[in-house]
């Protein structure tokens, strides 16, 4: 007698057998169905969440309350096809806080080629004169806003009053170095 032959007659001799045979096949492939539908729902879920912080980290779309990303729009990284126009770029966010606080620029100098631009990123150095209240908006504008910028210098020179020139007191100069990262064509 064939094994094939024991099989079907006991199958067809008792049905219960071959009705718990049927739903344990049936049982394990519902599990391995629900296991694939799983993993597949945690794949999508993955792939939606990193997306997301991609489109974050290009700027293109909010990340947290809709009242940050209304006050301070744009890429969190300098942009340009190059790291001068990055650099330029640089320059015009930095000159534009200035000039919304107030401040006067006196000179500026942007470094593409420093020790931190191997890294990605690009330094400025500027000299400017403003009023002593506004040098906290300039700061505070430079380090929320967009693009992400780094104060790594700042010193702050108050001149001397004397009965002379008591109008101007209220004149600081300031020399501000400021770092931002470009991230290139990527």
């Amino acid at each position: 007698m064939s094994a094939g032959n024991f099989v079907t007659r006991t199958l067809t001799q008792s049905p219960l057998i071959a009705v718990v045979l049927y739903l344990a096949v049936l049982g394990g492939l519902l599990v391995t169905t629900g296991l694939a539908v799983s993993s597949i729902l945690d794949h999508q879920r993955a792939l939606a969440q990193t997306s997301d912080l991609l489109d974050q980290m290009r700027g293109r779309k909010a990340r947290g309350a809709p009242a940050l990303s209304a006050e301070h729009p744009g890429a969190p990284f300098l942009e340009g096809p190059t790291v001068t126009v990055a650099g330029a770029a640089l320059l015009q966010r930095v000159a534009a806080a200035i000039g919304n606080a107030g401040g006067t620029i006196q000179s500026s100098q942007v470094d593409v080629l420093g020790t931190q631009a191997k890294d990605g990123f690009v330094g400025l150095v500027i000299s400017c004169e403003m009023e002593q209240p506004a040098l906290q908006k300039v700061l505070y504008d430079l380090e929320v806003g967009m693009p992400f910028l780094f104060i790594d210098q700042l010193d702050v020179q108050v001149p001397q009053t004397t009965a002379a020139n008591e109008a101007v007191a209220g004149r600081i100069r300031v020399v501000l170095g400021v770092s931002g990262q470009w991230q290139g064509n990527r």
